[in-house]
């Protein structure tokens, strides 16, 4: 997609606007970001960038989703998820909705491990993995929200969006709530974040997954999903994906990367530190996932800063 330039007077101006009703949420906002979504086609006339305004409306509804949908607790919501049961001080009502999260979280369904070639976090979605029946949608909700948010806290600077690779080998009955939930939580909440997602394999459930959401999504969105009919033709394609190439290719799709060691089907992985898990219900191994991305992201960018002394693109 073209990227028309962004001036950083145009980027203060935006910025003055949403500091004014958001104070609390510019922290969440790079300046990268904003000159990100700043710079695309205007989807009314493609030949023209964005107006500001439009920008500036985009990311307010951004920010206002964000507070609507509970998004900016949610990394409370993990700590409180640490603590035992009746600890002192904690709101009973908060605590509940950690425990839910916390349910969400231990079945390692999703998470952030290892980045593409450009930089950008990898967010693994598996769907065998997923409960049958979604019986609290808005705890699933948070889940993605999490997720979402670790990739971008984690990403190395001046990258901006992030892709996501399903195993969709099983894919249980498509719950409408929950699926209309997340497409409006992506299109409001996390407008041009996602790069692309990839998955496989394509079967009959998640043909009807997409029948429903397609007619939903803006324009721009739908190019993005690329779904592959063989798990051996994505084998292929994340060799050319993933930073490391084919070493980087997780087990499940044909490659030796293992990892189970740190998100098992079930349990605790036992690469995981236990003593970090906390005294309440956490056994997803949230710790582990921040510091080894945390380790990922400084290589990548030691490594892009030695290619520029060393004369490379």
């Amino acid at each position: 997609m073209k990227a028309f330039p962004v001036s950083v007077e145009e980027i203060a101006l935006i910025k003055a606007e949403l500091i004014t009703e958001y104070p609390e949420q510019m922290n969440y906002l790079s300046n990268e970001y904003i000159a990100s979504v700043a710079s695309k086609p205007y989807s009314k006339a493609p030949e023209q960038r964005r107006p500001i305004e439009y920008t500036t409306s985009k990311l307010l509804d951004l920010l206002a989703w964000r507070e609507e949908s509970g998004a900016t607790e949610v990394f409370e919501l993990l700590e409180v998820s640490k603590m035992p049961p009746g600890e002192e001080g904690v709101d009973p009502v908060m605590y509940e909705k950690a425990q839910n999260l916390c349910t969400t979280l231990n079945g390692n369904s999703i998470y952030v491990h290892g980045m593409d070639k450009q930089g950008r976090p990898i967010i693994w979605l598996r769907t065998e993995r997923k409960p049958w029946m979604i019986n609290n949608i808005q705890a699933e909700v948070n889940l993605h929200i999490l997720l979402s948010d670790v990739a971008i806290k984690m990403m190395p600077e001046g990258v901006t969006d992030f892709v996501v690779i399903a195993d969709t080998s099983s894919v249980p009955p498509p719950s409408p709530s929950f699926l209309v939930e997340t497409l409006k939580g992506l299109v409001r909440g996390y407008p041009d974040r996602l790069h692309s997602l990839h998955s496989a394999p394509l079967g009959r459930v998640l043909h009807t997954v997409m029948s429903l959401l397609m007619p939903l999504m803006p324009g721009a969105l739908a190019p993005k999903l690329k779904l592959v009919q063989e798990k051996a033709e994505m084998t292929t394609l994340l060799a050319d994906i993933l930073l490391n190439g084919e070493a980087d290719i997780p087990t499940f799709f044909g490659g030796p990367a293992n990892h189970e060691v740190y998100y098992p089907a079930t349990g605790i992985g036992k690469d995981v530190h236990v003593e970090k898990l906390g005294n309440g219900f956490l056994m997803f191994d949230f710790d582990g996932m921040m510091s080894r991305q945390a380790v990922a992201v400084a290589a990548f960018e030691a490594a892009r800063e030695e290619k520029k002394e060393g004369g490379g693109d």
